[in-house]
């Protein structure tokens, strides 16, 4: 009995291995949770970048391509469960109802992003050998976080190249975009291990070069708008488990028409209300939307509304004029799976599913796409709703280019810790990227007026209740990224696997 338990010890499918497996697991979900730290609200880049590069050494270690593509997996789990773990802030709002699934949430998200990391580490690991293996990891890493923001509608949250932004690095963006700026980190990531000692003093001396670079282009000034616009972002800092409360209802509303009656010297040309600051359905609120236009003194005023037409229901902002009338409206376009919108919607919703932050129906429906509001003296604004600036290809797919960008939100739903935080960094990358200055009016924060290199001009804090008076910075002549979008990179890309592709060929003849 003794020599058949030992044996039983040893068989490739006891405990013991699945133990010893973990244990082997271990170290890249460590590296994969550190890299985490680089992304906002702690941006320890220079922790995450030698993260990486210790994941992606145990990646190339790895005997098979089955173990690398388990490292590059268990990596990924580490990363998005750390740097994602406010996706179960949604839940908890209404926790008695949905707060069973949070941990799933966190689970499934973390693993399905794994997936994309398991990818590139076996692609990676397959394409190079020796020397050419770090180097074929950091161009299969930036394709798969490519892919990660059109896979499924995207999800381009937490990219690798994001731990930059708080940095001068960040200006690259408006080059390369943000899978440039990760393609740029894995290559740094993979120095040290294509030349050693060399190779980490040249990574240091690039990263000193990309600072520089990104400090001279902040130096220089941006000219002045011929033509101020002055807005108002209105701040109301609403708990998003008591928004929809009937009894708070009135209370909430009368806060932001005080908010929008503040005087101000100079008077706003626009006050910004955030995503769904009105409870009432678009069509159904001449009264409100009058009282709102007599509280802004005659100005027009944006906000976030909800609409129903034809039996759907959609995400809006909307643009009144003096007398309340809507003479601008966007519908929201990228909705947030799950969210929003329930795939197969008209299914599940027969079964009691729907999106957890639709308020009508059983989901918001997509507007027709990327739209530019012309706001005549105000200039022609790209509006963007709470997640749809998370996304720069939806930028580039405006019909024509704007003056600036109008970002309205809801980060209630994300918490207070690291959600909030990471939402406003993306609006600033997106800014850089396009060279056009973003307002950003948020309901429980950060509300901000970013500048059309990503500087944060002035700023609401998170839970703070208040109102943000400022002028509308001036826009820069289109970038590079701004008019290529993300084709050089993913060429460059491409062509460089190519040529490990043919190397390894020839190697193997």
């Amino acid at each position: 009995m003794t020599e058949g338990r030992t044996a039983l010890a040893g068989h490739p499918a006891s405990g013991i291995t699945l133990r010893h497996t973990l244990r082997r697991a271990l170290p890249s979900l460590l590296a994969g949770a550190l890299m985490a730290l680089g992304q906002a609200p702690l941006g320890l880049w220079w922790l995450a970048l030698p993260a990486l590069c210790w994941l992606m050494a145990q990646i190339s270690a790895g005997e098979s391509l089955r173990v690398a593509v388990w490292r590059g997996w268990f990596g990924g789990a580490g990363y998005f469960a750390a740097a994602l773990f406010w996706i179960v802030e949604p839940f908890m709002v209404d926790a008695a109802r949905q707060g069973w699934m949070a941990p799933f949430a966190l689970v499934f998200m973390a693993a399905g992003m794994a997936l994309f990391w398991g990818l590139g580490a076996g692609v990676g690991w397959r394409l190079g050998r020796g020397w050419t293996r770090p180097v074929a990891l950091a161009l299969s890493f930036a394709a798969v976080e490519l892919m990660r923001g059109y896979v499924l509608t995207g999800f381009p949250w937490a990219l690798i190249g994001h731990i930059w932004i708080d940095t001068p690095v960040v200006q690259a963006a408006a080059y390369v975009g943000p899978v440039g700026l990760t393609l740029v980190t894995t290559l740094l990531a993979a120095l040290p291990l294509v030349l050693r000692l060399p190779g980490a003093v040249a990574a240091a001396g690039l990263i000193g070069l990309l600072w520089a670079g990104g400090l001279a282009r902040l130096a220089e000034p941006i000219p002045p708008r011929e033509t101020p616009i002055r807005v108002r972002l209105v701040q109301p800092n609403i708990p998003q488990h008591l928004k929809w409360d009937p009894a708070l209802i009135g209370p909430q509303f009368r806060q932001q028409l005080d908010q929008t009656a503040l005087p101000a010297d100079p008077s706003p040309d626009l006050t910004i209300w955030p995503e769904t600051a009105l409870v009432w359905l678009l069509e159904d609120a001449a009264e409100p939307l009058a009282m709102i236009a007599e509280a802004a003194g005659g100005r027009p005023v944006a906000l976030g509304v909800q609409r129903g037409e034809g039996g759907r229901y959609y995400n809006s902002l909307a643009v009144l004029d003096r007398t309340g009338q809507a003479t601008g409206l966007y519908d929201k376009h990228h909705l947030v799976p799950f969210g929003e919108y329930i795939p197969f919607g008209d299914i599940a919703a027969r079964f009691g599913i729907h999106g957890l932050a639709a308020r009508e129906g059983d989901g918001y429906t997509s507007g027709p796409g990327p739209a530019i509001l012309d706001l005549g003296p105000l200039g022609k604004v790209l509006p963007l709703i709470c997640y749809e600036a998370v996304f720069p290809q939806d930028l580039r797919g405006a019909p024509e280019r704007a003056d600036w960008i109008l970002q309205v939100t809801n980060d209630a739903w994300f918490g207070n810790l690291s959600g909030p935080y990471q939402h406003l960094a993306q609006a600033r990358l997106r800014a850089v990227e396009q060279g056009l200055p973003l307002i950003r009016a948020a309901n429980t924060g950060v509300s901000a007026i970013i500048d059309a290199r990503g500087a944060i001009v002035s700023a609401l804090p998170l839970n703070v209740e208040g109102t943000l008076d400022g002028s509308v910075p001036a826009a820069l002549p289109p970038t590079p990224y701004a008019r290529m979008g993300d084709l050089p990179v993913a060429s460059l890309i491409l062509f460089a696997g190519a040529v490990l592709l043919l190397l390894r060929r020839r190697e193997s003849d």
